[in-house]
């Protein structure tokens, strides 16, 4: 069976004496701060590819490079307000930018949902985690993932810092915060995030030479095998088993979608990236409770000796 972290902290017991209305306030500060952090993802997202400094200068129109005001960039509201347009030249504000801050905001929501000792039902079937400090490494694992689903959409590749400094970040974090794993030593965290690495990028790379082998191309991009990596330092090697069955089903459904409706073209310039990033995201959420239940059914069902 897997657990969800065990720790608790001092925050954690201070969580449980808190009001409904100081619960509340961190509830929607989590929503808050995701379509921030969606604002700024939509920077990497649009110059990291074209190898730009995220920092500066700062935020600008891409039509006309006139430089947005603080009072023209505030996350989900400007774009409604502006009419998805820019305020100077009239150029068009591509709908990406408020999907990307929605989307933040929502999974971040989602993560910091699953937190919360006082009450051992979570909200949407999430699977629970007691110890808040896993919190902002889940965030921090929404917005790698999500800035390499929507880089690979449009540039076909899942830049470097997303993927092996994913990996680099997994086994460091993992190491301060061994919980992220189930385990209570440093050694036992670094053990099983470098297992979980290991697993992941071996898994893809055999299933990359084995398709080059038979197909006599290149059959998956090595961003993807270090991508899986990434996904298996943070979040361990049985997250890696169940991100590559479901993005393999999803992914599955998509084509035969596509097919169906002759659309075949289509299915070709679909990285398969977000399809690892979507099922990681599933793991995140939801995954220990499916996974539990999946064993659980197995165990009822199998034969007795």
């Amino acid at each position: 069976m897997i657990m969800a972290g065990v720790h608790m902290g001092p925050f954690t017991e201070q969580w449980q004496a808190m009001g409904p209305v100081w619960q509340l306030y961190f509830t929607a500060l989590s929503f808050c701060l995701g379509a921030c952090m969606g604002s700024f993802l939509n920077v990497c997202i649009y110059r990291i590819p074209r190898e730009e400094s995220v920092i500066a200068p700062g935020s600008h129109c891409p039509h006309c490079n006139t430089p947005i005001a603080w009072y023209h960039n505030i996350p989900l509201l400007s774009w409604v307000v502006l009419r998805a347009r820019c305020r100077h030249c009239r150029g068009p504000i591509s709908a990406r930018y408020v999907i990307v801050e929605l989307l933040t905001a929502v999974l971040f929501l989602f993560v910091w949902l699953k937190f919360g000792p006082h009450n051992p039902v979570r909200p949407l079937g999430l699977a629970p985690i007691l110890d808040v400090r896993l919190v902002p490494v889940y965030w921090l694992a929404v917005f790698g993932l999500l800035l390499g689903t929507f880089v690979d959409l449009e540039h076909m590749i899942i830049p470097d810092r997303v993927s092996l400094g994913g990996i680099v970040l997994g086994l460091g974090l993992s190491t301060l915060l061994p919980t992220m794993h189930h385990e209570r030593s440093a050694l036992g965290g670094f053990e099983a995030s470098l297992l979980g690495a290991v697993v992941g990028s071996g898994t893809l790379w055999v299933t990359a030479m084995v398709g080059k082998l038979i197909f006599k191309k290149d059959a998956m991009g090595m961003g993807d095998v270090k991508l899986l990596g990434a996904i298996g330092a943070f979040l361990g090697w049985i997250a890696v088993l169940f991100t590559v069955m479901i993005s393999s089903l999803v992914g599955a459904i998509v084509g035969l979608s596509l097919v169906l409706s002759r659309r075949k073209e289509m299915q070709s310039r679909i990285p398969y990236g977000p399809y690892l990033a979507l099922a990681a995201l599933v793991w995140m959420l939801w995954g220990p409770s499916m996974w539990n239940a999946y064993v659980e059914w197995l165990v009822s069902t199998a034969p007795m000796p």
